[in-house]
């Protein structure tokens, strides 16, 4: 997929990830429409950058419709919004539960159910999703974040076989833990030595990447959490007890402590 004159859709926009997507997706050509809930910080980038901004929260079960329809032609779409997930079941509300799988999971399938069609009949066009490394390794105290990533995961692989014949390409992106900006970042977590991170501008030369290379899944973390990651989808009781060794308990409590009032 070329980016240079494509339309291109960027959920989560108001995020520090979100924002470097939208950098790197303008600076190689895309025309952006930029997404999100704070109006004061999306204009203004959507201006720096030659784009539009449509103001949606995708908590809102209408608001996905209302976004494809207000986006127009959508050549690329990159579903980035997501809330954090963090903590244990037992601390989230019927309600808190629902908007976290409207946000992570449903709003992106509905809108790459709408704008695959357009892009199918076209013959050309490419979804993004951003997941987390989440998504292929479980961790104790993260089930309804690792529920929302596992699902889209398998969601992603599911629907680039199915649109494949028409031309579409599908491609999701599994950050780890990103330094500077995001969820990690703003819980003001501290890592244990030997655990490295990555920055939202390494995030979004991946996505740039996989668009243009149509690439199925593609990390962005250091090598040792990229093969944790392996071990956890070949053997999770294994990497469950690596974790608590490694203090994967106290890093994930400190997530859902710092991303509370987020949800």
């Amino acid at each position: 997929m070329d980016l240079r004159g494509a339309n291109v859709l960027v959920t989560g926009a108001t995020g520090g990830i979100g924002q470097a997507l939208a950098r790197a997706l303008a600076e190689h050509g895309g025309r952006v429409v930029l997404t999100g809930r704070r109006a004061e910080v999306l204009e203004p980038l959507a201006d720096r950058l030659g784009g539009r901004a449509i103001v949606a929260d995708l908590a809102d079960r209408d608001a996905a419709e209302k976004l494809l329809d207000e986006a127009g032609r959508v050549d690329v779409l990159v579903a980035n919004a997501a809330l954090p997930g963090s903590g244990l079941l037992s601390d989230y509300s019927t309600t808190d539960i629902d908007r976290t799988l409207d946000v992570n999971l449903r709003a992106p399938i509905v809108m790459a159910r709408l704008a695959a069609a357009q892009m199918a009949a076209r013959g050309r066009g490419h979804l993004v999703f951003v997941s987390s490394l989440a998504g292929k390794t479980a961790s104790g105290h993260a089930s309804l974040y690792n529920a929302t990533k596992f699902g889209m995961r398998g969601f992603a692989l599911a629907l680039r076989e199915d649109l494949r014949p028409h031309g579409v390409g599908v491609s999701t992106v599994f950050p780890g833990f990103i330094r500077d900006a995001g969820m990690f970042a703003d819980a003001g977590v501290t890592l244990p030595r030997g655990i490295g991170t990555r920055s939202p501008r390494d995030v979004a030369r991946a996505t740039v990447r996989a668009i243009e290379r149509n690439i199925a899944e593609i990390d962005v973390a250091p090598f040792g959490l990229r093969l944790g990651a392996r071990i956890g989808g070949v053997a999770p009781v294994l990497s469950a007890a690596v974790q608590r060794r490694a203090g994967g308990r106290r890093i994930v409590q400190g997530l859902a402590n710092g991303q509370r009032d987020k949800r």
